[in-house]
């Protein structure tokens, strides 16, 4: 990734942290231009950095684009084209594993890793986080889930929390749990390069936005876009607690940050996409053209604009360079 170069070699190791939303519209950041969903903290992250204005993910859905991130390659070069079934017991359902994630690779180069969020990887235990490179889980291994007041059961979107394969209870709205989880991941990793994949479920349906993120935009009559837009209320929230966790850690400067989101949002859920044509599963521009920011303080230039073609495949590559 040509935004990623820099002129001189790190004298250390950077922490690795790419965030992940679910879906959300090309339209639906402040850093797009887009002022329709406040995301104070989100557009912090794009001043400190640059926006890659033509980034592009390697499939229009969920767990394909993942795949493609976490491999560095094109996942129907090894058939990975379709969302896995949720069925523990089939280990055909999920990322081959013949592949090799980056989280491995970067163990290997002396990073703790972890993971937090969104799985949809596989739901079988050789597909487990543990089993593919990450040190620390947290979260969920379908490919959605409720947001708030749920009751654990074997069906999606109510399956157990896991922390580290093991379920726990939790309570609260679980994009504000999964914002507290990556804050003390990297407090107790501090002094250590690590990285971090904080994969967020939101905005993904279902909409259940605490009452006061809803209440936020009353002045939205459509019931389904003013609950979507205050889902990415609460996640821009999430993501603030993860950037103040960097700076309380004096880990600004020393954090290579990447955010885009996994495929175009949903326009039957209340995404914006403007100007684009389509959206979420649709190959056109407004399915696979994303929201992306690459943020290195020192060491990327600041409050800038990348206007190349990128794809989400180039973190990889980014990674494991700046990893040594």
């Amino acid at each position: 990734m040509t935004a990623c170069q820099t002129n001189d070699a790190p004298s250390k190791k950077p922490n690795i942290l790419v965030i992940v939303s679910d879906d959300q519209g090309y339209s639906d950041t402040g850093f797009q231009g887009k002022k329709l969903v406040p995301t104070p903290y989100l557009d912090k992250l794009a001043e400190s950095g640059v926006i890659c204005t033509n980034a592009y993910v390697s499939c229009p859905f969920c767990s394909p684009s993942r795949t493609g991130l976490l491999t560095g390659r094109v996942q129907q070069r090894f058939g990975h084209e379709f969302n896995p079934v949720y069925d523990p017991l089939d280990v055909s359902e999920g990322l081959p594993l013949s592949e090799r994630l980056l989280p491995e690779f970067l163990k290997d180069a002396g990073y703790k890793t972890g993971w937090i969020g969104k799985w949809h990887l596989g739901s079988s235990p050789q597909h487990s986080p543990q089993k593919r490179g990450f040190d620390y889980s947290f979260g969920f291994i379908g490919g959605g889930h409720n947001y708030q007041n749920w009751k654990p059961g074997n069906r999606q979107y109510n399956l157990p929390i896991k922390r580290n394969s093991v379920p726990v209870e939790v309570s609260g709205h679980l994009t504000t749990i999964f914002g507290n989880e990556a804050s003390n991941f990297i407090h107790r990793n501090n002094g250590n390069p690590w990285f971090l994949y904080l994969a967020f479920n939101a905005p993904h349906m279902p909409h259940q936005p605490a009452k006061e993120y809803e209440e936020k935009f009353n002045h939205i009559n459509n019931d389904r876009r003013r609950k979507y837009c205050a889902q990415i209320s609460i996640l821009d929230d999430a993501i603030g607690m993860v950037l103040n966790a960097l700076k309380e850690n004096h880990q600004t400067g020393e954090t290579l940050v990447f955010f885009f989101t996994d495929n175009g949002g949903s326009l039957l859920h209340g995404a914006n996409n403007w100007p684009l044509r389509g959206g979420k599963s649709e190959l056109y521009e407004g399915g696979i053209r994303v929201p992306f920011v690459v943020s290195w303080p020192g060491k990327l230039p600041e409050d800038s604009t990348f206007d190349l073609p990128v794809t989400t495949l180039d973190i990889f590559a980014s990674a494991i360079t700046q990893a040594g």
